[in-house]
């Protein structure tokens, strides 16, 4: 099993223009029963939990015809889902947005500053032997 690296700046500022991290702001908590009309519903969920060496080809093309795309990204970005497809993501693309989903919420035209990510935290706390 390979270990996650925290993404790059460059990958972060990149996500923070993605439109799929936008429509997931937008659509944060707007609609709670967002899993009910997923495109993924009728799929083997094995579909979104490609093994490393495979390609998430499918999954991917599946969530780019969802409607919930934005909900489902926003919930995978709240509760810090780093693995699978969500949202039309990749866990790699997911790591940079969620950096930058915690550094920043944003609520309509107010932003609240959340501090580092909770990530960033957890590896302040831990000594380094």
């Amino acid at each position: 099993m390979t270990r996650a690296r925290m993404p790059r700046p460059h990958e972060v500022a990149a996500a923070r223009r993605d439109a799929r991290l936008l429509r997931a702001a937008a659509e944060r908590q707007l609609d709670e029963a967002w899993r009910t009309r997923g495109a993924c519903q009728a799929v083997d969920p094995e579909t979104f939990f490609p093994a490393p060496s495979e390609p998430a080809d499918t999954a991917m093309a599946l969530c780019r015809t969802c409607d919930v795309q934005g909900a489902c990204l926003a919930w995978a970005l709240e509760v810090g889902d780093c693995h699978g497809v969500w949202g039309g993501t990749t866990p790699r693309e997911r790591r940079a947005m969620l950096v930058a989903w915690r550094g920043q919420v944003t609520r309509g035209a107010e932003t609240i500053d959340s501090g580092p990510p909770m990530r960033d935290l957890s590896l302040e706390l831990v000594p380094v032997s």
